[in-house]
């Protein structure tokens, strides 16, 4: 059981009426995520979904030689597990923890009673798949069509869209690993945007000194993401 202020900080939560979040939140646990741990596996049955707080959790798809690139990035926005309420219960990405925090956490059974109900939250999560499909769509065209400068401006503005703060902590190697490109690319790409004023990177740090300028160096792919999540969710605040 959690506290009905700790359900509120995940905004999937926040926009359901008070007496069904304080009878989910009655069900719920408060997991602490650590980074880099991972939540799923491909393949693996999901026995849980997980409403990110103040954690922020990666989307990932691994090849057969181990190589792997980030399909969406998820935080209190929404839900991580779509599969076990759309009735697939595996899913062949793996959910890796991005930024370290905590996460509301819910059982298989009751995900599975509350979508069977049809209830408001029934509708909220519908409606973050299909704003998750939109994200994981333009990921898939950005990485065909886009260069590494305007990939990696986008994986920024999308990881702080999901942050409390401006600071982002991520190697290259990792950011590379996200994007599925090379670090020299990642490294020339930031290289410009630290030159350019925009961010500063330092020790697996990176700070956002000028999101305006981010948002004008980004390419079409972020705003299209984020219109869908603004149509079909509630406001962020």
């Amino acid at each position: 059981m959690v506290a009905l202020e700790d359900a509120r900080r995940n905004h999937l939560l926040a926009a359901l009426p008070p007496a069904e979040l304080a009878n989910l939140a009655s069900q719920m646990s408060m997991e602490n995520l650590r980074l880099g741990q991972s939540i799923y596996e491909s393949g693996a049955p999901l026995k849980q979904v997980f409403f990110p707080v103040d954690s922020v959790i990666s989307l990932l798809y691994v090849m057969l030689d181990g190589s792997s690139a980030e399909i969406a990035v998820v935080g209190f926005e929404g839900v991580v597990g779509v599969s076990l309420f759309m009735g697939g219960n595996t899913t062949p990405s793996r959910a890796i923890v991005q930024s370290a925090g905590n996460s509301l956490v819910l059982s298989a059974k009751h995900v599975h009673d509350e979508f069977a109900r049809g209830g408001p939250l029934h509708s909220l999560l519908l409606r973050y798949t299909q704003a998750l499909i939109t994200q994981m769509a333009q990921t898939a065209v950005c990485n065909r069509h886009h260069t590494v400068d305007q990939q990696l401006c986008r994986w920024l503005l999308l990881s702080l869209d999901r942050l409390q703060s401006n600071e982002i902590l991520m190697t290259q190697q990792l950011i590379a690993d996200m994007l599925g490109v090379s670090r020299g690319g990642v490294t020339e790409a930031a290289g410009k945007l630290q030159a350019a004023g925009i961010i500063d990177y330092a020790r697996g740090r990176i700070k956002v000194k000028d999101r305006l300028a981010l948002e004008g160096a980004v390419c079409e792919c972020y705003s299209v993401v984020r219109r869908e999540y603004d149509r079909l969710l509630p406001a962020s605040g």
